[in-house]
């Protein structure tokens, strides 16, 4: 492997996602070069292509907590903050496992009045320390590798709600608004926070546009607000457009449009 090949996969690590365009600015080369290099990690399946560029292989899947909470931190936060100013005092909301909705979990601690089902042990414990939130965690099988409870004793627990609120992530979203995940479990029990809740919010980085994976979750049409760093895909701005689905962006220049 050689040292821009080391430095692209650093990249894509950190990011989830690169451009052949933005890696062509990085190195001062040529987009040739390039795709021959993401060619040559894919090749050794390091990295995945799509049409553009290059994201992690679907190994990723397997990638430790501790590993997926260091890509693309500084987005997570800002949509985290974002996340969580729309939820008011004494609400009640489902919140889904994840880095994301781990982030969030930190911003609304200084909410009072909160009813929260949270699927995550690791999360729940974070907010058990704030006497202000009530917090339920269902029962099921327990994820050993990020404390998520699955299985269909949890999804039963879920359906026995009526929340106002869901705190959705996603392993990928297509430019056909498919959302994806790896676990059908994990799957399964976001869909009956999604259909047991009146207002869904799908909370996702950049990097997930253009990612696919084994496991449909559901689609944009289960979905009332999208939020994210930016949205690079034209065509999810499209589909918020026409089925009046909110699309709020958090990112630096998210103003500009980006073609997908």
């Amino acid at each position: 492997m050689t040292r821009r090949e080391r430095e692209i996969l650093r990249l894509i690590r950190d990011r989830g996602k690169v451009r052949v365009e933005d890696l062509v600015e990085h190195f001062g080369t040529t987009p040739q070069t390039i795709r021959k290099d993401l060619q040559r990690l894919e090749d050794a399946q390091q990295v995945l292509r799509f049409h553009g560029g290059a994201t992690l292989h679907s190994g990723v899947e397997y990638m430790p907590f501790e590993r997926r909470r260091q890509i693309a931190t500084e987005a997570k936060v800002q949509i985290a903050r974002a996340a969580a100013s729309l939820i008011p005092a004494n609400s009640s909301l489902f919140l889904n496992g994840g880095t994301t909705t781990e982030a969030i979990a930190r911003e609304l601690t200084d909410h009072v009045g909160l009813h929260m089902v949270v699927d995550n042990i690791d999360i729940a414990n974070l907010l058990r320390r704030h006497p202000a939130l009530n917090v339920v965690v269902p029962g099921g099988e327990l994820r050993h590798s990020d404390g998520a409870v699955l299985g269909s004793t949890a999804v039963d627990f879920l359906r026995q709600f009526n929340m106002e609120f869901a705190f959705i992530g996603a392993v990928g979203v297509s430019d056909a608004g498919d959302l994806f995940d790896f676990d059908l479990r994990e799957s399964q029990v976001a869909r009956a926070m999604i259909q047991n809740a009146r207002h869904s919010i799908l909370v996702v980085d950049s990097s997930k546009f253009g990612v696919n994976a084994p496991v449909r979750v559901g689609t944009l049409d289960d979905i009332h607000t999208l939020v994210t760093d930016i949205c690079p895909s034209e065509a999810v701005r499209a589909i918020c457009a026409s089925r009046n689905i909110r699309l709020i962006e958090t990112g630096q220049g998210a103003t500009i449009k980006r073609s997908a």
